[in-house]
């Protein structure tokens, strides 16, 4: 045990001041005559992004170790599935013993305003509730492992356009209801070791320094223990930072910050007890993974791997399944077109972006179930081109007309989807389109499978068959894919955002994403289904829904009570029966997914 508050006592001004930022990019100060370790962060939240130990790439993204790539955000929360998320976050937290991390940074827990956000892979839904529900049971899976976690970005942080800079002007009943609820369920269930600041403003304050939200809110109404770190880079002025209860500043930066806390201090400008407050907090965070680190460990890759193939199959969503053409029997002859079948899509680019310790392909995964004479592959378009290819398509037509069954593998590319930049739009590529829009004419039976972070347009939507959203599923993707086209898995996940029509349809497009300073949240409360829900508009798939290859009959509802205050709790029950001939799935918390 260590007697924080002497060794605070042993330390000079400076050194104090030293420990509020980080010592580089990924580590955090020590004091070596105090017996202070230095302690390593680094990125997640889908899978550990540890810099390579002889890399010369300082930030990691091009050579990072090899590690597990779990199923982005986006498919977690369609899961619906808190024990199952719990296990990935066991499974984080084993890789990051082996890595000897004390804390991965994730996850992301900001409200999907738009549908164009850059980062919705990263976040799990547009509802708070069903957000803190995730994030809850991802960041203790994760610290019973004795890691630490970063629940991030708080708060309003829905767009990447000026992210840095962006006022998000939003009332205090949106930003209570919607934009903090989820962070609130997670703070106060879960404890994260760290709470990462945001970049942008809220209501004019840099959320940096804003003392309302990281002191007045995080920890007087929600008792928050942990520390608050920035996000890379997203300190303004330091002293008003400490004030506002932000402890660490991170990257380490010789940036003259260190030097204002202690000038500030001997000024009388800053209470030498915030600064002691600031390093007692980091200090525990440090000494929590002490034991963690010491210790030697090495986790299983094939049973983590595993894993992820389950999580995947439970985060695809079956939208369209019209006259059963799905599972496909394994004696029909299969097209399977479109490049991403071979280079698959499988998590978003940006600072979550790993080194998978395998990757599969759908051909690959297809092939091993059913057979390689069974399949027949055309690319149909290049990868990294939005431009129709027009021979790819008549070779992929010509493909589909000798199958029985048409499996069209598209989704969105790299560059539509990447951390620091929002989406222009929710199209498809034009060769995606345009290769569905030629298969369907020539076929009856097309199943398009869709490999992307966040919601598209579908203008084919009702010429095609069936329509699997498998959406970034992770480097064991492909064989969740594999296993649900055959009827090895049936299809449990549920949409965790609304599908809209159009762009235009969404709530926030008059105001997305708004600037050159400022983005208001006109829609208030209206976000997501709320605002469908209300104005009772169309929706191409709503919030909740995904398809089953079974069906099931409700009855017996009954409710605890008829009438509720506002502190009581409505308990609801009733009888579910599996009235089709496929088993279906039911979580061992009593949440049936149907």
């Amino acid at each position: 045990m260590h007697d924080i508050k002497e060794l605070i006592s042993q330390m000079t001004l400076e050194e104090k001041a030293s420990l509020c930022s980080g010592k580089d990019f990924w580590n955090l100060k020590g004091i070596e005559r105090l017996g202070i370790p230095s302690i390593m962060v680094t990125d997640g939240p889908h899978g550990l992004r540890k810099k390579a130990g002889d890399s010369s790439d300082q930030i990691g993204l091009s050579d990072s170790v090899p590690a597990t790539c779990f199923p982005t955000a986006s498919a977690l929360a369609a899961t619906w599935n808190r024990e199952l998320i719990y296990q990935v976050g066991e499974a984080l937290g084993e890789e990051c013993r082996e890595e000897k991390v004390g804390v991965i940074l994730g996850p992301g827990a900001n409200i999907k305003r738009s549908p164009l956000c850059g980062r919705n892979f990263e976040y799990f839904s547009e509802d708070p509730y069903l957000s803190g529900e995730i994030a809850k049971s991802h960041i203790n899976g994760v610290q019973s492992q004795g890691v630490g976690t970063s629940l991030k970005h708080y708060a309003v942080n829905n767009q990447e356009y000026r992210r840095m800079t962006i006022d998000a002007i939003v009332d205090e009943r949106a930003l209570r209801e919607i934009y903090l609820a989820g962070y609130e369920i997670a703070v106060k269930e879960s404890q994260p070791w760290t709470m990462m600041c945001a970049y942008n403003k809220v209501n004019g304050t840099y959320c940096s320094e804003h003392k309302y939200l990281m002191d007045d809110v995080l920890r007087g109404e929600w008792g928050y223990k942990g520390l608050v770190v920035t996000d890379w880079g997203a300190m303004n002025e330091r002293v008003k930072g400490l004030t506002a209860g932000i402890e660490l500043e991170m990257p380490g930066v010789n940036n003259g910050n260190n030097a204002m806390i202690v000038a500030a201090v001997t000024s009388g400008e800053l209470d030498e007890a915030v600064l002691d407050q600031a390093v007692e907090r980091i200090l525990k965070m440090i000494f929590k993974t002490e034991k963690t680190l010491s210790e030697d460990y090495q986790y299983n890759r094939q049973s983590h791997h595993a894993l992820a193939r389950r999580v995947a199959g439970e985060g695809a969503v079956l939208l369209k399944n019209e006259n059963n053409v799905l599972p496909l029997p394994k004696t029909a002859k299969i097209a399977l077109l479109g490049q991403f079948a071979k280079t698959p899509r499988y998590q978003g680019a940006g600072s979550s972006l790993m080194n998978p310790t395998q990757l599969d392909n759908i051909y690959d995964e297809m092939t091993k179930l059913v057979g390689e004479e069974n399949i027949t592959f055309a690319p149909g378009y290049h990868a990294k081109q939005n431009e129709i290819d027009s021979e790819l398509i008549r070779e992929a037509v010509g493909t589909a007309q000798k199958a029985d069954a048409v499996v069209v593998c598209v989704g969105l590319p790299d560059i539509f989807e990447v951390e620091g930049l929002d989406r222009g739009h929710m199209r498809l590529p034009q060769s995606h389109n345009a290769l569905i829009e030629a298969v369907a004419k020539a076929h009856s039976k097309v199943v398009v499978v869709l490999s992307n972070g966040s919601p598209v347009e579908m203008p084919w939507a009702n010429q095609i068959q069936a329509i699997l959203e498998g959406y970034l599923g992770g480097q064991a993707g492909a064989g969740a894919i594999a296993d649900i086209l055959f009827g090895e898995v049936n299809p449990s996940g549920k949409l965790a955002e609304t599908f809209p029509i159009k762009l235009e349809d969404n709530p926030s497009y008059h105001y997305f994403p708004g600037g050159p300073n400022t983005i208001e949240y006109r829609e208030s409360i209206y976000v997501g289904y709320r605002y469908f829900d209300t104005a009772a508009a169309d929706v191409l798939f709503p919030f909740g829904h995904g398809l089953s290859y079974t069906t099931f009959e409700y009855s017996d509802l009954q409710l605890s009570q008829r009438t509720l205050t506002d502190n009581e709790t409505l308990t609801v029950t009733l009888t579910v029966k599996n009235t089709g001939d496929v088993a279906g799935k039911r979580s061992s918390n009593s949440t049936c997914v149907m």
